[in-house]
């Protein structure tokens, strides 16, 4: 009696604690979304029908390093962004949130017409072991995340987009030592413009347009991350040849964290502070579409795990961490099966998943999670 008790009463603050598995992929920075809340409230006992279960759905999952939340989701369901669903959020305890971590073990737990995932604890008869347990290291940072961050982290603070071309009027590199055109890390950098007392910069390409694909407007000026500087020597000017007029002497600069060469005519921005987000995957809450406006980088094509531009930001209702639809625009063809035939457009067709990570205000970037076939700047996107 007193073991079947203890055991009720272990398993319980287990699964309460299961219960908000996915929300600490957000929970040290990010605060939980009226979506996520308003789908906590219905479902936070009920968790999914068996029908929206993957075909192949295991009935337990060992959890190992490089997994992801999204991972796990996909693993379980045809939908992973219905991941609030399927781990059941407790609402009493959404403010102190749980993980999970590599070794431990998820069983799909299929009750009722209905599934949901919890955390096996205990021997194999069943028996529920209460004994205090210490940890000696800071879980944090072992906790699953909820997306590969390795593939866009170097975009959270890389990527930028202004809403006008500052870059123009940003201080610009003039020169290098010993006349060099490109620099690259540790080198020297001569530079030119209104530097106010800051110590630490961003080099940046000359940013190029971002337009609509079908309007044609200018959304926001994407900015091209070259590397990281630091300012070295003051400059100054001093007088010209005769006295009659003075030369400009530009300040000088370190090369720190070179991604690509720097070089004459590149601009500086002052460093922004780093960002260190965490993603919960969730679809939208309102209808939404829109186009690719370009791949980031060179590429023509986006492929999985690629970096896409999107003509939709936080002023159409994008936030970061939205699950969308990549469509592919089915073409025009001639329907001969008639006496006259005519012009016909084949329906639009589903590619692939689109996961988005950072929103600007009228563009976002987001990272291309599963493709049936290339994205190519004007491919639509719309909710899951």
């Amino acid at each position: 009696m007193i073991r079947s008790h203890a055991s009720r009463l272990a398993t319980t603050a287990v699964t309460s604690s299961l219960l908000l598995v996915v929300c600490s992929a957000y929970a040290a920075n990010e605060p939980v979304t009226p979506q996520q809340r308003g789908t906590a409230q219905q479902v936070a006992q009920a968790g999914v029908p068996l029908s929206e279960l993957a075909p192949n759905a295991p009935d337990s999952h060992t959890v190992k390093r490089g997994d992801t939340l999204w991972d796990i989701s996909k693993l379980f369901l045809t939908s992973p962004w219905r991941w609030p669903e399927l781990w059941g959020m407790n609402l009493d305890q959404i403010r102190n949130p749980h993980l999970i971590y590599p070794g431990q073990v998820l069983v799909l737990d299929k009750s009722g017409g209905r599934a949901r995932l919890r955390l096996a604890q205990g021997d194999p008869d069943g028996t529920v072991k209460l004994s205090p347990r210490v940890r000696s290291e800071a879980l944090s940072d072992r906790g699953l995340p909820a997306v590969p961050m390795h593939l866009i982290s170097p975009f959270l603070n890389d990527a930028v987009v202004f809403n006008a071309n500052e870059l123009e009027r940003a201080p610009r590199v003039v020169a290098a030592p010993e006349g060099r055109v490109l620099m690259g890390r540790g080198d020297k950098a001569y530079v030119l413009g209104e530097l106010n007392g800051l110590r630490d910069w961003r080099v940046f390409r000359q940013a190029t347009p971002l337009r609509d694909p079908t309007t044609l407007e200018i959304l926001g000026y994407e900015a091209r991350f070259l590397a990281t500087a630091e300012y070295a020597r003051e400059g100054g000017s001093i007088p010209a040849v005769g006295g009659k007029s003075t030369l400009a002497v530009p300040a000088t600069f370190e090369l720190i964290n070179v991604k690509e060469e720097v070089g004459v005519g590149d601009r500086l921005a002052p460093a922004a502070k780093r960002e260190f987000v965490n993603f919960a995957p969730h679809a939208p809450a309102k209808p939404i579409s829109g186009q690719i406006i370009s791949v980031y980088g060179d590429a023509l094509n986006a492929g999985q795990n690629h970096v896409v531009a999107l003509n939709r930001g936080a002023a159409d209702g994008l936030e970061q961490g939205h699950i969308l639809a990549l469509l592919r625009d089915g073409p025009q063809v001639t329907d001969r099966t008639v006496a006259q035939p005519t012009q016909i457009k084949v329906p639009d067709e589903r590619t692939g998943l689109l996961f988005v990570f950072r929103v600007f205000d009228r563009v976002s970037y987001g990272l291309v999670l599963q493709v049936q076939q290339p994205v190519t700047a004007g491919d639509r996107f719309t909710q899951p």
